[in-house]
């Protein structure tokens, strides 16, 4: 049975960075739990953070693929340079997977962490770019197919094809 990585936030555990969840409500979630296809993980609480945490983005516009490479830093809003932990959290991440066999990852959008569809641009104003966090970029470099929410149906196709 093919296992997916799931962004523990959507599944409602209050682990963002301002202490909440952000579950996603679907058929699918409640069907792949019941298979047994779901590990639940958070790469920012594996990477050391604590809960609630500062806001942080990829600063400069940049994508995890730029932070993965050290061309980018991971920025709080106070501006302290957090990229080690995101670097540690993508890594633990992508252990996780391995170690239960996901082919597969559902991450929150948005993320420096996870967004897989697009990311927050680092001047903390809002703006969203294109691209992955630290972690979705790690993943999918590895081979693990990488899906934001608003993907779940493609996911749910993959399966059925894999």
């Amino acid at each position: 049975m093919k296992k997916i990585l799931i962004s523990a936030c959507l599944m409602g555990e209050p682990v963002r960075y301002d202490g909440k969840g952000k579950p996603l409500a679907h058929d699918l979630i409640g069907r792949w739990r019941e298979e047994g296809r779901l590990v639940v993980f958070c790469p920012e609480l594996a990477g050391g953070f604590q809960v609630p945490r500062p806001a942080a983005e990829i600063a400069g516009g940049a994508n995890g693929d730029a932070v993965l490479t050290g061309r980018a830093a991971v920025i709080e809003i106070g501006g302290a340079d957090v990229t080690d932990k995101f670097v540690a959290g993508a890594q633990k991440a992508l252990a996780m997977a391995r170690e239960k066999g996901c082919d597969f990852a559902l991450l929150i959008d948005g993320s420096p962490s996870c967004g897989s569809g697009f990311i927050y641009d680092g001047s903390f104003s809002g703006h969203r770019n294109p691209g992955r966090g630290v972690t979705a970029a790690l993943l999918a470099g590895n081979g693990i197919e990488v899906f934001a929410p608003d993907a779940i149906e493609a996911l749910a196709a993959r399966l059925t094809e894999a």
